[in-house]
């Protein structure tokens, strides 16, 4: 006779079969998170967002009433993954708007002017090739009684006629094993020697010319995504890309919800777990596609916002959300990788680039270094917009730096039918012949709204008339428009079979509305406190994944971005690997990162006295102030004339 009452119970996972055993009273999110099933949970676990629905099949869960589920979801054993709790053995099956696509990753950085042209080698040449880690091959004539040079000041010597160091450090471990390496190899060796600042560290001592088996990896820690490049140091080769989704998110969207559950739930530890293993997976998965031994990987250069490199190197990211907002640490000196669990070369070392502060980090010094923004003349505007906002204002020989509260609104998150770029994703709207059209990524039915999608939909309802510069809807009687839990919505994809209708809602038109004045209001604050106009900008550039997809004209319409001509907007994808590249390629790239992250000054927001005007003022479509839109104000009244 079965246990009525187990004290654990196994959840089994469709269409994956994947299970895991779970304490009873536990909940279907965390067995999913045992079980290593994403679940989208935007809200980490609080029962706010709904995103994390899935569908009881067999046995039963303990789930709480919630306004987020219809009355026929309930009664077809619709649950909330984060609230229900397991009572017995379970059969979940995991709605298909779950998985995760890695095929729609931004894995390449280069301009997409506005010719749609696009220039993969943004940053290439901009700093002589001189990597972090170099090989260098040795023909030593063996000890002599003419020549009784001990063998370490031998190597040294010899090491010095290749490598400009002032300091030359090796190892007490292989200081000990290089009589017996240089006897055994006659003398014929090759040094791999690693730059620590104006010193140098020699990693290893191999036997023979090994010089064609050298690789390193740049990686960008994302908040969603990790991205790694398999570079050939022999070369000067990117040979691959690899991407995954930051398996974190399990445990919220955002870092912030990230660093609250590791506090509650003392997992700090399974923080820098799920992210070394994500990029151990992509060191493998290059690896094995270019049959390199990743003993033969030398370096790893990563770039990410502040709390990824805290989680990577195990810090403390408990003060990043605290007031004062103090990081353990911005400059940080190489690490030996195998200290933190980086499946590389057993003494490679990992170079994390520096960041500016608590929510500037080492990606935004990346994207400054790839787009050479510190050194390029005039007026510049740098926007990274992804699971967060950020701003540099660069005037040649200052630069000016701020985070906005834009939310992960833009990634699709905090939005009814929303969902990140894959397919299915409804990536463009608009206007034809009075009617909105749309399109999506792939050749499959509809599923949801990724961010281009969404900011494409609010400017063509606007332009459409069918929302007022404030986001309310105008005509609460039309036919695409109906009642919803969170007020008028309207149909913008009608239910078909046993998909329902896909919706943009009041609430999403409003969210949509905060997140790009969060954005336009931080650039406002630079310029106010520079002295500059958006006018003498001469150039706009935007980077990170969902700037990669964004059209120009949607994001000035809605006033997330200044009226600008087009062709002074350049969008640059992923900056925060490009410059992790740059980084990794040449030890003066890496000092010009040092520079940077030194030389800009960081603006709080929250505590500057007029943002919060500035946020209010851009809570409409363009702006209160239409006249800084001309171009959209002329489009608005043409639209309201037809």
């Amino acid at each position: 006779m079965p246990d009525e009452n187990p004290t654990t119970c196994r959840v089994r996972f469709e269409p994956s079969g994947t299970s895991a055993e779970v304490p009873r009273g536990a909940t279907v999110l965390d067995a999913a998170r045992r079980a290593g099933v994403y679940l989208s949970a935007v809200c980490g676990g609080d029962g706010t967002c709904g995103k994390c629905r899935v569908t009881v099949r067999e046995g039963e869960a303990d789930a709480p009433p919630t306004t987020l589920l219809s009355g026929e979801e309930r009664r077809d054993g619709v649950v909330l993954a984060c609230q229900a709790r397991v009572e017995s053995d379970l059969v979940v099956a995991v709605p298909e708007d779950h998985a995760l696509d890695t095929t729609h990753i931004v894995v390449h950085a280069g301009d997409r002017p506005a010719d749609g042209t696009e220039d993969q080698g943004l940053g290439r040449g901009a700093y002589p090739f001189d990597p972090l880690v170099r090989k260098v091959h040795l023909a030593m004539a063996p000890p002599s009684e003419e020549d009784q040079a001990a063998d370490h000041e031998r190597l040294c010597m010899s090491i010095r006629t290749h490598v400009d160091a002032p300091r030359l450090d090796v190892p007490i471990d292989l200081l000990r094993r290089l009589p017996g390496i240089l006897q055994d190899a006659k003398y014929d060796v090759t040094a791999v020697v690693a730059r620590r600042g104006e010193s140098a560290e020699v990693l290893a001592v191999e036997p023979g010319d090994t010089t064609a088996c050298h690789y390193a990896v740049a990686v960008d820690a994302g908040t969603t995504t990790v991205v790694a490049h398999l570079v050939d140091l022999a070369t000067a080769t990117v040979l691959d890309a690899e991407a995954a989704y930051n398996s974190q998110m399990h445990f919220g969207d955002d870092y912030i919800r990230r660093i609250m559950y590791a506090e509650e739930h003392d997992a700090f530890d399974e923080m820098q777990r799920r992210l070394v293993g994500d990029i151990n997976g992509l060191i493998r998965a290059l690896a094995d596609r270019h049959g390199a031994d990743p003993a033969c990987i030398t370096a790893v250069v990563c770039a990410g916002n502040t709390a990824m490199i805290h989680f990577l190197l195990g810090l403390d990211a408990r003060r990043i959300r605290r007031s004062p907002y103090v990081p353990a640490a911005a400059h940080l000196p190489p690490v030996r990788a195998a200290e933190i669990g980086l499946a590389i070369h057993p003494h490679g070392l990992l170079y994390c680039l520096p960041a500016v502060g608590a929510y500037v980090g080492a990606d935004i010094v990346a994207g400054i270094l790839a787009t050479g923004l510190d050194r390029a003349p005039g007026l510049n505007l740098f926007i990274d917009i992804g699971t967060n906002g950020e701003i540099v204002l660069a005037g040649g020989e200052w630069m000016v730096c701020a985070s906005s509260s834009a939310g992960p609104a833009f990634e699709g998150s905090g939005i009814r039918c929303g969902m990140r770029a894959a397919a299915g994703a409804i990536e463009r709207v608009a206007v034809r012949d009075g009617q909105l059209v749309w399109r999506t990524i792939g050749v499959g039915p509809p599923r949801g709204l990724c961010g281009s999608g969404l900011l494409d939909g609010l400017a063509a309802m606007l332009e459409a008339g069918l929302i007022d510069r404030t986001g309310r809807f105008t005509d609460l009687a039309g036919p695409r428009l109906r009642d919803g839990p969170d007020g008028p919505e309207f149909i913008l994809v009608p239910a078909e079979g046993d998909r329902g209708a896909l919706v943009i809602t009041q609430a999403d038109v409003a969210n949509l509305i905060r997140s790009k004045a969060g954005v336009y209001a931080a650039v406002e604050i630079l310029m106010q406190m520079t002295g500059t106009d958006a006018s003498a900008l001469d150039a706009v550039v935007v980077a990170g994944g969902f700037g990669h997809h964004l059209d120009v004209q949607s994001a000035v319409t809605v006033g997330l971005l200044p009226d600008l001509p087009a062709e002074r907007v350049r969008f640059v994808g992923n900056t925060s690997l490009a410059g992790a590249r740059m980084a990794l390629e040449s030890r003066q790239a890496l000092a010009a990162a040092e520079r940077i992250a030194d030389h800009m000054t960081y603006v709080d927001l929250m505590h500057h006295p007029t943002y919060m005007d500035a946020f209010m003022q851009a809570n409409f479509l363009p702006h209160t102030d239409v006249a800084r839109f001309p171009s959209v104000r002329r489009r608005l009244a043409g639209a309201g004339e037809r």
